[in-house]
């Protein structure tokens, strides 16, 4: 395993690895192209990449409502064709990053995670860990998994990259989303919106209340209500930047260590 200085974890938005705007699931190809040469390029490279679901994951769920438990054969059913998207979604942004020369490895965190109303419980990275000492890149990616209590939950990318930095001592994650860091506004919506450059304990209480205070609390295309979980984990040392993947060199700055869209600290400035 590299040095810990060197060790990140990127995650990869769905918004950016899916085309959303499809009717059918469908990977914005060109997009992951960019970002796998932006990866193959960066100082350091990732120590393992993380990818959300998009829209091979959300509406077959939406319209399913398997993460709220299985009630009937046809949930088990949706539970696994959910699964099978995912397996399809992997593999073709697996095939991408193989391509432009990225050692990564498919793992399927559903296999080794087990939840209990909605939240990750336990989830053994023993092999994950083995990959990074050889030199692969572990890539993992939301999926549905088995729930002590309803059956199924959804492990989100968001819910996995914490849990796995955390569990290999990767002192750096990046958030690659299609908003450039947080904002005290909706900037899709708003031109002027303010972003926030730093979040950290001292500044905490006052982001939230603007955060709350947003017509679109959600600020981030699915960053916004996590931030508070995102803090916690800065307390036990992890470092987070949200930076905008739809910026061609953003993700590769992100890496070099460059203060670009949102850093989510503990400590202050």
């Amino acid at each position: 395993m590299t040095d810990k200085a060197d060790r990140v974890l990127v995650k990869l938005g769905g918004s950016l690895v899916t085309d959303k705007a499809s009717d059918e699931p469908r990977v914005d190809v060109p997009t992951v192209e960019r970002l796998a040469a932006e990866l193959v390029a960066a100082t350091p490279r990732p120590t393992v990449l993380v990818h959300g679901a998009g829209s091979f994951g959300h509406r077959i769920v939406e319209r399913t409502g398997i993460h709220l438990g299985l009630r009937d054969d046809a949930c088990l059913r949706a539970m696994g064709e959910t699964q099978r998207l995912q397996y399809e979604l992997d593999a073709q942004v697996a095939a991408v990053l193989i391509d432009a020369g990225l050692p990564v490895m498919p793992v399927q965190a559903s296999s080794m995670a087990v939840m209990r109303h909605g939240e990750l419980r336990s989830m053994d990275v023993t092999a994950v860990r083995e990959m990074v000492s050889w030199g692969l890149i572990p890539l993992l990616y939301g999926v549905p998994a088995i729930d002590r209590k309803q059956g199924c939950a959804i492990l989100s990318g968001d819910q996995i990259a914490p849990r796995i930095a955390a569990a290999l001592d990767i002192p750096r994650v990046i958030h690659a989303t299609d908003v450039d860091g947080v904002y005290e506004g909706d900037p899709h919506q708003e031109a002027d919106a303010r972003r926030i450059d730093h979040i950290h304990r001292g500044n905490w209480a006052l982001v939230r209340e603007r955060l709350a205070d947003s017509h679109n609390v959600d600020v981030t295309g699915g960053m916004g209500g996590k931030i508070g979980a995102l803090l916690a984990d800065a307390r036990e040392g992890q470092v987070t930047r949200i930076v905008d993947g739809r910026i061609p060199g953003r993700l590769t700055a992100a890496l070099a260590g460059e203060e670009v869209g949102t850093l989510i600290s503990w400590e202050e400035p």
